[in-house]
């Protein structure tokens, strides 16, 4: 299993596009989407700045944002299907669909996780991809390390990723890879880690 995230710099972007149609084409049930917050989760942040919100309520309503998101992706792409629990996980698996992760129901249930904007979507896709037994981890960003392999606290000193990361990702066995939003355009016939290894920043401790 694969897990995606998409972050919400690509809301407009003609890769956005590309990246939902090559994961409806090639998921086949073994590659998950998670969904930033982009403009959605902009939205709450400038809510709170405007009344008296608690950094709770706006964690709630920011993950509800990427379930915004996740929903905007599905209407961009029937082909794909959303999925809010593990059994809808699951069954979307079992469909051999290409799916979209709606977070806030699994994400509210754990109160393990941090409630402030500390942690963000990049956290919450490590989050699943451990949930999930995921094989690898790709963080697609605007921009990505013209390196091969980057530590995490590089990763961090650049703002690239949240300073939570560290916490879902230390003990794991997925690989963490960051790539560019252009990358899609490799994956031809299949999601592989070879192809990783050629455009892949892989993440490093």
């Amino acid at each position: 299993m694969w897990v995606i995230k998409l972050g919400g710099s690509l809301i407009g972007s003609e890769e956005l596009g590309q990246w939902l149609q090559k994961i409806a084409k090639l998921g086949d049930g073994k590659v998950i989407i998670v969904p930033g917050g982009g403009l959605f989760a902009d939205a709450v942040r400038e809510a709170q700045q405007l009344t008296s919100l608690d950094d709770k309520t706006a964690h709630q309503m920011a993950v509800m944002s990427m379930d915004q998101f996740g929903v905007m992706m599905a209407g961009m792409n029937h082909d794909l299907a959303t999925a809010a629990s593990e059994l809808e996980l699951a069954e979307r698996g079992w469909q051999h669909r290409g799916i979209i992760w709606l977070p806030s129901k699994m994400v509210m249930a754990d109160d393990t996780i941090p409630t402030n904007w500390d942690v963000t979507s990049d956290s919450l896709a490590a989050w699943l991809a451990q949930k999930v037994g995921a094989s690898h981890l790709l963080l697609v960003k605007s921009t990505k390390p013209l390196v091969p392999k980057i530590s995490l606290s590089a990763l961090q000193a650049e703002d690239i990723v949240d300073s939570c990361l560290k916490d879902f990702i230390g003990d794991q066995e997925f690989k963490t890879w960051v790539v560019d939003k252009s990358d899609y355009r490799y994956f031809t016939e299949a999601f592989t880690e070879d192809q990783l290894q050629l455009i892949g920043s892989q993440v490093t401790e």
